[in-house]
């Protein structure tokens, strides 16, 4: 059975309190009494009462994190760096699958007001919101909220946001280095990354291929969605000959499609994909992809919102160069 402070204090004769003193590592209790609690707290095994002990020092040392989706490998992996670094500094992490519904980001910021947490991180540019805005201003005012990919212009909110627009943009002068002559561009969902990253491919084709008309094409999320639009690009636009997709996961199902249809990599089609993840090396062929830099914008975000816990100043907005890693499918 689990023992207390109020049992520490009953063995050794002395108050709770100066158990508890003991316990937090507080001074003004004699060095024969401190060795006395400490032998009989080592002897019981006793383990503190963290919720308890987080009232007592106005501390609770639980950082939240809001993902839309655990399934996605992008931003689980992040969260993993991010746990790991501030785990190795004595916080715990409170992680929350909101979903992409609104009003469910609302009611899970304010359960994590009501939790008491210290510091929050939003996992992905989506939460890049009015609603998300309004919901922090009204539920955690006074905490640091860092978001990753993202940015919001609140007083305690910070960004860190990966250069995926010049990085896109430098995706397409690669396909022209190439000697591809229609670069297309096929993105999952609207959301603030993506449309950078669009933007990037509208940069670039204004820039190396000016004579050449935009080809953007938007899918669902699920297989069937993403192999019938690249189906579809390629019936519409036989002359493309390279396609940039939003994410490596999309150009993985790219190159299934591609090889079902009788395509070459990349001698018919090259194909660049964006988050440099295991899929990209992995893949066969291996996948040319775009790293946005996911260990150093989680590092950064864990190491930020550690800073300023002790009160250190922070960049409200970062900026990560993105660079490309090529490989066999261009």
């Amino acid at each position: 059975m689990q023992v207390t402070i109020y049992d520490i204090a009953k063995m050794a004769n002395v108050s709770a309190s100066t158990v508890s003193r003991v316990v937090n590592g507080k001074p003004n209790v004699g060095a024969k009494t401190r060795a006395k609690i400490m032998k009989l707290l080592a002897e019981y095994n006793y383990i503190p009462n963290e919720a308890a002990r987080g009232l007592v020092m106005q501390s609770s040392h639980m950082i939240g994190i809001l993902i839309t989706d655990i399934r996605t490998t992008q931003h689980t992996d992040g969260i993993f760096y991010i746990e790991q670094e501030l785990s190795a500094h004595g916080y715990s992490c409170l992680i929350h699958n909101t979903g992409r519904d609104e009003a469910n980001w609302v009611k899970n910021i304010q359960s994590l007001s009501q939790r008491k947490i210290e510091a929050l991180v939003l996992m992905g540019s989506i939460y890049q919101s009015d609603v998300v805005k309004e919901a922090l201003q009204l539920y955690l005012p006074s905490i640091p909220v860092i978001i990753c990919n993202g940015y919001l212009n609140a007083p305690n909110v910070y960004g860190l946001v990966g250069d995926e627009l010049n990085g896109v943009t430098d995706c397409v002068k690669l396909l022209y280095s190439k000697g591809k002559k229609c670069p297309a561009f096929l993105m999952n969902q609207s959301t603030p990354s993506n449309e950078q990253k669009k933007l990037g491919f509208e940069t670039g084709i204004s820039r190396y291929y000016p004579e050449v008309p935009l080809i953007e094409y938007e899918s669902g999320n699920s297989f069937s969605d993403i192999n019938a639009t690249t189906v579809a690009m390629l019936e519409q636009h036989p002359e493309v000959d390279g396609i940039i997709y939003s994410e490596d996961v999309l150009a993985m199902i790219g190159l299934r499609t591609l090889a079902d249809m009788g395509k070459r990599v990349p001698e018919d089609v090259a194909v660049i994909g964006i988050n440099n993840s295991d899929y990209a090396r992995i893949s066969i062929p291996s996948l040319t992809s775009l790293d946005n830099m996911l260990y150093d914008i989680s590092m950064t975000a864990a190491r930020n919102i550690l800073a300023l816990l002790s009160g250190q100043r922070v960049s409200k907005k970062m900026l990560i160069c993105t660079e490309i890693v090529e490989r066999q499918s261009t």
